[in-house]
């Protein structure tokens, strides 16, 4: 069975000031060529269809013709909501769409429920395990604590257990929003902390023959059975490196992983990251390959030069993000406060400052405190997110 696994549309997005919608669009003309070309069985959506709760009626509308589009091809699509999603608003419908062969799955206690498809070798089974956010779905689940690694442990007990009852053979395939260990995050996937540790580990999906992953906007492989098949398109700089793709995989009729290979999108310009002195980003020759790139210039002159924005645009037209970062030695006491805490989280920080007040840092009661406090507060916009 031939799999197009994508993922992290973030369809209303924009790209700094960039309206990305045009761009969106595109990108569902080539997922649909894509599977007409490629003679795709099934196309798997890992969540991030949309870029917030309540998406802008342009993005709604994108996402009601790429449904029907993909109905029209008369290739089935398994879809799950991400973090991002409204997971009610998504799932408006599900019955009705899954008659067309659309399968919205976004019910964290249908996570045992497969949709099941057929080829010449028998059949398939897709678990959809739509973002499951730890302080919502515990007592769905029935476990103690909180935690990322507890609640997808136990959804994944689900989807065993079904797969037990099925015919010898079934193959398997699992859908999931998360972040597993060993993947590379950037900088434009909303934090999932709520609950301590983000990360799950690999090992969590044992028992299945393909996991296709959504999270994370970088398309990797954590293993050869669970991918990240990425964004479709680059929604902050830190993705400049990035290749964006979906992956088109070979399940063979014994479950083992044919040929995996990455289909390129469509990106309306590439990214590129630029850094020094005003004057030499604007002399520099070797810069010419991304005059007509989206630009992030990060300008290092020791005093703030003058209307750098429109300078640089001269030369760079899409120059789109402008960071100072200007040359000081280390003992300088003007080094910025955003450099001292850069890679550090809110719980270092927080002990970080106890510590400065004080003169000792939080015993193992007070970081519990911390971490509860965090929490909290993570949860607690979570919460409004959703009721939106």
């Amino acid at each position: 069975m031939r799999v197009l696994h994508t993922s992290d549309w973030h369809l209303g997005r924009a790209f700094h000031r960039v309206n990305m919608l045009g761009a969106q669009s595109d990108f569902i003309g080539h997922l649909v060529a894509t599977v007409r070309e490629r003679d795709v069985d099934v196309v798997v959506v890992s969540g991030d269809v949309y870029d917030r709760a309540v998406p802008p009626l342009a993005a709604v509308e994108l996402f009601d013709d790429a449904l029907h589009r993909l109905a029209d091809l008369g290739v089935p699509t398994v879809m799950i909501s991400g973090n991002h999603d409204s997971a009610r608003r998504l799932g408006v419908g599900a019955g009705l769409i899954g008659r067309a062969g659309i399968h919205l799955r976004t019910a964290p206690a249908a996570c045992g429920e497969p949709v099941v498809l057929a080829d010449a070798h028998g059949d398939v089974a897709f678990y959809g395990l739509p973002y499951l956010e730890p302080a919502l779905v515990k007592d769905e689940f029935g476990v103690a604590r909180a935690g990322h690694e507890a609640v997808i442990g136990a959804a994944m007990d689900r989807v065993r257990a079904d797969l037990a009852t099925r015919a010898p053979g079934t193959r398997s395939v699992v859908l999931a929003h998360a972040f597993v260990t060993g993947g590379e995050a950037s900088d434009s996937e909303r934090d999932i902390t709520v609950g301590g540790v983000a990360a799950v580990p690999s090992g969590v999906f044992d028992g299945v023959d393909y996991v296709a992953l959504g999270h994370l906007h970088g398309s990797q492989a954590i293993s050869e059975r669970v991918r990240y098949s990425g964004s479709p398109l680059p929604y902050s700089f830190s993705e400049s490196a990035h290749r964006k793709t979906m992956w088109l995989i070979d399940l063979g009729a014994a479950g083992e992983i044919g040929d995996a290979e990455r289909i390129d999108c469509p990106v309306p310009r590439p990214l590129a990251r630029v850094r020094g002195r005003l004057d030499t980003l604007l002399g520099d020759p070797d810069l010419a390959r991304h005059e007509e790139s989206w630009i992030e210039a990060t300008l290092t002159d020791p005093v703030r030069p003058d209307d750098p924005m429109a300078r640089l645009c001269e030369r760079f037209p899409h120059t789109l993000s402008l960071v100072f970062d200007p040359e000081r030695s280390p003992e300088d006491p003007d080094v910025s406060y955003a450099q001292r805490l850069k890679g550090r989280s809110d719980q270092e920080i927080a002990e970080d400052f106890v510590t400065h007040v004080r003169g000792a840092g939080p015993d193992v009661r007070e970081r519990a405190v911390l971490e509860a406090a965090f929490d909290t507060v993570r949860t607690e916009d979570t919460l409004r997110e959703v009721a939106r």
